[in-house]
């Protein structure tokens, strides 16, 4: 039996805790939270995990929700970040939580753009 096509809408619990691979298909990351732009309810980036055990020395960094595409065969994200860029994107941490502001998204986007 065919499966039917996924649909292009999601709800945001089920991007959280969905992987994130890079080009040769090895798991980098872990999608924690997204971030989404207040009024036009968009999202520009997404909180990805990596490292650590039972939270402990978990990484979190930022990185733009566009520098993702979704595999159906994976069930995970695909991004042409290598597992180092991610390591040196800003972090989001803890402090940032409900408090990102333009200062954080002018570090945001000044790391991303000057990796293009």
């Amino acid at each position: 039996m065919k499966q039917a096509a996924p649909r292009p809408i999601i709800e945001s619990d089920r991007v959280e805790g969905t992987a994130v691979y890079d080009r040769n298909n090895a798991q980098i990351g872990t999608i924690k939270r997204l971030i989404i732009e207040k009024v036009s309810g968009r999202v520009l980036y997404v909180d990805v995990t990596f490292g650590g055990l039972f939270g402990v020395g978990v990484h979190h960094h930022t990185i733009p929700w566009d520098k993702l595409t979704y595999d159906t065969e994976l069930e995970g994200y695909h991004t042409d970040i290598t597992e180092e860029q991610l390591r040196a994107a800003p972090v989001f941490t803890d402090e940032r939580r409900g408090k990102l502001n333009e200062i954080h998204e002018r570090e945001m986007q000044k790391y991303w753009l000057n990796l293009t």
